[in-house]
C-alpha cells in the first residue's frame, strides 16, 4: 500500500457519515436502499460518500439488475489497520512507570 493510498483511506474513514456507511456493511453486503434505510443518510449524500469510500478503495460493489450492492474490501482494510499499527513501536496505552532519566544528562524537578 503506498503512502497515498493510507492517506486516501484514512481521510474517508475519519468522517462521521462515512464512518456510519462502513459500520452498516460491517459483516454483509447491501445495497444503497438498505444503507440508506440503517444509516437514515439521504441518497443524494449516500451517492456521494459512497463514491469516496469506493475511490480509496474501502468497498467493493456488485452490479444485479438495476441494483448496486456494497460490501467492505476486507484486504484494503486490513492493509490500512497493519499500516496504522507499524507507525507506532510504542504501545498507545501509558504505562504506570514515570520514564527514567538518561544518563549524564540533568534531571529537573517537575512542577505541576
Amino acid at each position: 500500500m503506498t503512502d497515498e493510498e493510507m492517506v486516501d483511506a484514512l481521510k474517508a474513514l475519519a468522517h462521521p457519515v462515512r464512518l456510519r456507511i462502513m459500520k452498516a456493511l460491517s459483516g454483509t453486503e447491501r445495497n444503497v436502499g438498505e444503507i440508506g434505510d440503517d444509516t437514515g443518510i439521504g441518497q443524494p449524500t449516500l451517492s456521494q460518500q459512497l463514491a469516496v469510500l469506493r475511490h480509496a478503495g474501502l468497498v467493493k460493489i456488485r452490479k444485479d439488475a438495476k441494483l448496486v450492492y456494497y460490501r467492505i474490501d476486507d484486504t484494503m482494510l486490513t492493509n490500512v489497520v497493519s499500516g496504522t499499527e507499524k507507525l507506532g513501536g510504542r504501545s498507545a496505552i501509558p504505562t504506570s512507570r514515570s520514564p527514567q532519566p538518561a544518563p549524564g544528562v540533568a534531571n529537573f524537578a517537575r512542577l505541576g
